[in-house]
């Protein structure tokens, strides 16, 4: 029988993950003193900076809204951040609101209709926008203008209510699920790509001075290379490396008080925590090395298929320890190198067959 007071070898924690890139509630918070003002402020993304910077000043010159902006890529990486920027840059208000928060026409009517001219309207996880809501979104978005029917059946008619020029702003993890009809309507998109670790770095200092927090280049280096390339997860271990060295470094992040802590927070050098260290090794232990089939897998560490897919997979998959084959996923040479475990041949010949 099954201890419930005992948790499962493998079960994971997602809502206590250092290393998490989505947004929890405690970061909501922090974040907010963190975020740069102006794009001179913030740090990376240099061709997106520069190209939306060319984009925001022609609008002004005009004397127009700036076009309908898709910011996409993974989460974690400022695109709320830079829609605040955007509106910040253009001197207009903007409203926030999420694609699940929209549950039918009338709740994106209300919007829209409160917005002055060139104003921002920021939809987050856009991809999520109910289908009956988006076809409204298409004429709002196209025309500045609002068509609603009213009444029933043979009586019922359509009005059209006009709408001041406003600029769109979406923002998602997952482009390739926005329907073509809506995805073409953004005359600007752009892709926010993964962080450097001297950017992470300098993300780092910055974040460290705001918070009053001493930290020397290296130690912010040793941070940055454990971040997995997203600011928010870097800023997120800087607060939990200033407890440690608070109480064990006398307040000074060096590299060694880096190191410590995220040692004590089993964060290695490659961004890994014990989470990922855990599913990589059941797939070892449990199955060869794979191939593994999702639903499989997901029963074996207690975690639904769907958190497996979007949450873990995408970073081991980004830094070569796991494959995606038509048979199953599959652990690479280099996650067995990095766990120092010995590859079986019959695992390196199954990888090299794909």
């Amino acid at each position: 029988m099954f201890d419930r007071g005992k948790q499962p070898e493998y079960e994971m924690d997602l809502e206590n993950r250092f290393v998490a890139p989505e947004v929890t509630e405690n970061d909501r918070d922090n974040e907010l003193s963190l975020r740069p003002h102006t794009l001179e402020e913030y740090i990376g993304q240099e061709q997106v900076k520069e190209n939306l910077s060319v984009f925001m000043q022609a609008a002004r010159l005009r004397g127009e809204p700036l076009d309908h902006v898709l910011l996409y890529g993974p989460p974690g990486l400022g695109k709320t951040t830079l829609s605040q920027i955007i509106a910040a840059e253009m001197g207009v208000n903007i409203r926030v609101t999420s694609g699940p928060a929209i549950e039918k026409p009338g709740d994106l009517a209300a919007l829209l209709t409160n917005l002055n001219e060139n104003d921002i309207l920021f939809i987050d996880e856009i991809h999520r926008l109910n289908r009956s809501v988006e076809e409204v979104l298409y004429p709002a978005m196209e025309d500045y203008a609002l068509d609603i029917i009213i009444g029933k059946g043979p009586s019922a008619r359509s009005i059209r209510i006009d709408l001041p020029r406003f600029t769109l702003v979406g923002a998602t993890t997952r482009a390739g699920q926005l329907s073509a009809p809506l995805r073409d309507r953004f005359g600007v998109q752009l892709r926010l790509e993964l962080y450097t670790n001297e950017e992470l770095s300098r993300i780092v200092t910055r974040s460290a001075a705001l918070l009053g927090i001493d930290i020397d280049p290296m130690g912010a280096l040793e941070i940055a290379s454990r971040s997995r390339g997203t600011p928010r997860i870097a800023n997120r271990l800087l607060r939990r490396v200033r407890d440690f060295a608070q109480v064990y470094h006398d307040g000074v992040i060096t590299k060694d008080a880096a190191d410590h802590a995220l040692g004590k927070l089993e964060v290695d050098h490659l961004g890994l925590d014990a989470i990922d260290r855990r599913m990589l090794t059941a797939i070892i232990r449990n199955y060869g090395g794979g191939p593994v089939g999702l639903e499989t897998l997901a029963a074996t560490i207690g975690e639904e298929a769907v958190t497996l897919e979007d949450v873990y997979e995408p970073y081991l998959m980004q830094i070569g320890f796991l494959t995606r084959t038509p048979r199953g996923r599959c652990v690479t040479q280099l996650a067995y190198e990095h766990l120092h475990l010995p590859a079986p041949q019959s695992a390196q010949a199954e990888q090299l067959s794909f």
